[in-house]
């Protein structure tokens, strides 16, 4: 059987994790935990950088220190993972879902400013695939009624954005907080975790305070303050160094593992552009303004038959493929909302979407042989 994913060891991840036990600090925030941290610093030119236990949880830290309160909305995709939402639904904020765009699964930039409302507090725009939004808009709108931008970067681990001004910028440096992912199904991964990353200074401080349950802990360590307690609201956010050093073996090898994915992402595209239009299927669309981090190479079905019949066909051949998201405004969670919106896209996505298997050691051509056969 041929794995939708199967999780890339450089070698090196069981060497770091036997030094992190050496230095006698397992728990969060050591040398590891350090070492990756600068390295998104210095590479990408982020202004601070936290590592977490997840993407998830760096959506909550960012849910928190915009203060997000009772009443507050926030607007989003629908064709997203849950966690988006439930960052901010869990500090009482009500969730205002967007359509996804005609061709690309990524929020429709063009539908947002009709969602703005006096309790709208931030937008958050995800990065489908890796695959940038249009931020020069984003941002435009959250200057002109003064919201916040969190990048949910999860799948956008080294790929970048071209605005208007011809600059290229890494994603998750827009928006005045990103959040990224280093789960097993990621480019870069560490079994679970994540990172948050705080571009707006005036969140720098906090940030470190609620990463640290709510004390000035890290201060203490800096010598910044004689003694460190309770001083905010916070969690358990921080990896142990168990994680941090397992993560460090995969940055070191970066450029390596996105040439490999980017080549094979390449070779599906290519290889595949007669065969989907013979069956009507779209592949994907990488914009002129965004770059391709080789994370995802999905198709769109033209109905949910078609996506059952090729999943069945690949099944019966020993690969494993998967459909993604059911939009979330459509979900048993929300059901009781009072207003529940006609999203199109979102919905022929959910129904039709079809993410094929990818990884670094993916045996490529026997996957396209199986498929277009």
């Amino acid at each position: 059987m041929i794995p939708f994913n199967k999780p890339y060891f450089t070698g090196k991840e069981t060497h770091y994790i036997e030094d992190a036990v050496s230095r006698g600090k397992i728990s969060g925030n050591g040398y590891y935990t350090q070492l990756c941290q600068s390295f998104f610093e210095q590479k990408y030119g982020f202004a601070k950088c936290l590592l977490t236990t997840s993407c998830t949880d760096a959506l909550e830290m960012a849910a928190i220190l915009i203060d997000i309160k009772e009443g507050d909305e926030v607007i989003m995709p629908s064709y997203t993972f849950v966690s988006t939402a439930n960052a901010f639904v869990l500090r009482g904020a009500k969730i205002v879902f967007a359509d996804s765009k005609v061709d690309h699964p990524g929020i429709d930039e063009d539908k947002l400013e009709s969602l703005i409302t006096s309790k709208t507090k931030a937008i958050v725009p995800v990065h489908y695939a890796g695959v940038a939004c249009d931020m020069d808009k984003i941002m435009s709108l959250a200057q002109q009624y003064n919201l916040y931008v969190i990048e949910d970067a999860a799948q956008a681990i080294d790929s970048f954005y071209t605005g208007r001004d011809g600059i290229k910028k890494p994603l998750g440096s827009i928006g005045h907080l990103a959040a990224f992912s280093f789960h097993e199904t990621k480019n870069i991964i560490s079994g679970e975790g994540g990172m948050l990353v705080i571009n707006d200074k005036k969140f720098a401080d906090r940030a470190e305070i609620i990463w640290e349950k709510g004390t000035n802990r890290s201060a203490f360590f800096k010598g910044e303050v004689d003694k460190y307690g309770w001083v905010d609201i916070g969690s358990s956010f921080l990896p142990s160094e168990i994680i941090a050093a397992f993560l460090w073996a995969q940055l070191e090898n970066l450029e390596d593992i996105q040439k490999v994915r980017t080549l094979l992402w390449e070779k599906y595209n290519e290889v595949l552009q007669n065969w989907s239009l013979d069956n009507e299927i779209q592949l994907p669309v990488i914009p002129n303004y965004a770059t391709n981090n080789g994370h995802m190479f999905y198709i769109v079905c033209k109905n949910v038959e078609q996506r059952t019949t090729i999943i069945e066909k690949l099944k019966s051949k020993g690969v494993h493929s998967v459909f993604h998201y059911i939009s979330l405004h459509l979900s048993q969670f929300n059901k009781d909302n009072e207003f529940i919106p006609e999203l199109k896209e979102c919905d022929r996505y959910s129904d039709c979407l079809l993410r094929l298997p990818m990884y670094y050691e993916l045996p490529i051509d026997e996957v396209i042989d199986k498929l277009i056969r």
